[in-house]
């Protein structure tokens, strides 16, 4: 396709002349030889230069013989090059985009991000935001799962009307998805199994280092499980193909990020909501983010696992659609999954029989007329759940504030790049 050599494949052209292309990364400039760093999408090359310099940023395309240098990135370089500049900048960036630790606060990185996100370090939790995706995706197609594509506007909120962003539509009034259960759940009628990577969005109020207005959500939905055990079961498989794909499609950017990537075991530990309650001494409907990280440390110290199931949420604070526990009147059959600290996923399993939905929604069941559809022609048990990406990157990679995983971030305040 192109002639173009990449950074990474140098090592393998010793001894010929090939073309490499990318952005001046940095200039050392000594008295008797000065080197040009290239950097490209797969990591940087020396150029052994002389006389004036491009400066940095500058995009250009060089071509040289690769000769053997134990000192060079990857321990070859350029000599004797050809330097074409293709692009010079008209501003300077930020940041010294070479310096390996990157000392500007996060709102300048936001601000800048187009030229920002260039910096090895920067980048690196996208690399492996990335390679998540892709083990999502690898995972539920080994499983037997069809990925859809659902729409982001819709004519009512899917959960509530609480934090929704209203749109005009044609003159009338509609909404931007909070999720794409209502979907997901009508195509189990379908495919039985389903699955989508694709943005939602919330209205947002909270300013805090873990909200977003906007994110990106892995879901699935599958039908014929006997329970929320079943839909368990298959996050699981999701979770370490996401593991395993980062482990190998992202090592660079792990390593860039010096990060350790978690072991997910065969079985993830779990507990009921009203054991965790128990062993961290508080009785409320839901888990606080102090809860969630002490029953983390308590499964890291007991189970030395990374992950937590808690299961059995009050009916309460789950959405109508949740199945209750048949043995635990008040309780769901739903759980979250815990990660380092914090919860990185929702599910459970869902009510399926088209008069359970009358009886649970009442006079309040004509909005979701379209939503009842489905249920009214037949459908299996079900369950689902939905992996919050950029929560998971940030989590993975130990970032404080989850925008650091989080590409042009909208929230509370944030409307730009």
């Amino acid at each position: 396709m192109i002639s173009r050599v990449l950074s990474a494949e140098l090592a393998e052209h010793a001894g010929q002349r090939v073309k490499v292309a990318g952005w001046v990364h940095r200039r050392r400039l000594l008295k008797s030889v000065s080197f040009l760093i290239v950097r490209d999408r797969a990591g940087l090359t020396q150029v052994v230069c002389s006389g004036e310099l491009p400066v940095e940023e500058s995009v250009v395309e060089v071509t040289g013989s690769v000769t053997v240098n134990p000192q060079a990135p990857g321990g070859v370089e350029l000599t004797a090059p050809e330097l074409t500049v293709l692009a010079e900048p008209a501003k300077a960036p930020p940041f010294d985009l070479y310096r390996p630790t990157v000392l500007a606060a996060l709102p300048t990185i936001l601000d800048h991000a187009p030229v920002a996100l260039r910096h090895p370090a920067l980048r690196a939790p996208f690399e492996i935001a990335a390679a998540s995706v892709a083990g999502f995706r690898s995972a539920l197609d080994g499983l037997g799962f069809t990925e859809i594509q659902t729409p982001k506007i819709v004519a009512s909120a899917t959960e509530s009307g609480a934090n929704v962003f209203g749109i005009d539509y044609f003159g009338r009034p509609a909404y931007l998805a909070q999720s794409p259960q209502f979907f997901k759940q009508a195509m189990v009628g379908v495919f039985e199994r389903v699955y989508e990577v694709g943005p939602v969005f919330r209205a947002e109020p909270h300013d805090t280092a873990r909200h977003l207005a906007q994110y990106t959500s892995l879901d699935a939905e599958l039908g014929f499980v006997r329970d929320h055990r079943d839909v368990m079961a298959v996050l699981r498989e999701a979770i370490a193909g996401m593991t395993e794909a980062v482990r190998h499609r992202a090592a660079t950017a792990v390593a860039t990020l010096g990060i350790t990537l978690p072991e997910v075991p065969r079985e993830i530990p779990s507990i009921h909501f009203t054991e965790a309650q128990a062993m961290t001494g508080e009785d409320e409907l839901d888990l606080s983010p102090a809860q969630e990280r002490w029953l983390s440390e308590w499964a890291l110290r007991e189970h030395g696992s990374d992950f937590l199931f808690v299961t059995g949420y009050p009916m309460a604070k789950r959405p109508f659609y949740t199945c209750p526990d048949p043995e635990r009147p008040g309780h769901s059959n739903g759980f979250d999954l815990l990660f380092r600290g914090l919860e990185l996923v929702t599910g459970g399993q869902r009510l399926h029989r088209y008069e359970d939905y009358l009886a649970v929604l009442g006079d309040e069941s004509g909005p979701y007329e379209g939503y009842l559809s489905a249920f009214a022609h037949g459908m299996p048990p079900h369950g689902g759940f939905a992996i919050g990406l950029e929560r998971w990157t940030s989590r993975l990679t130990g970032a404080a504030n989850v925008r650091s995983a989080t590409l042009f971030p909208r929230d509370l305040h944030r409307l730009a790049p």
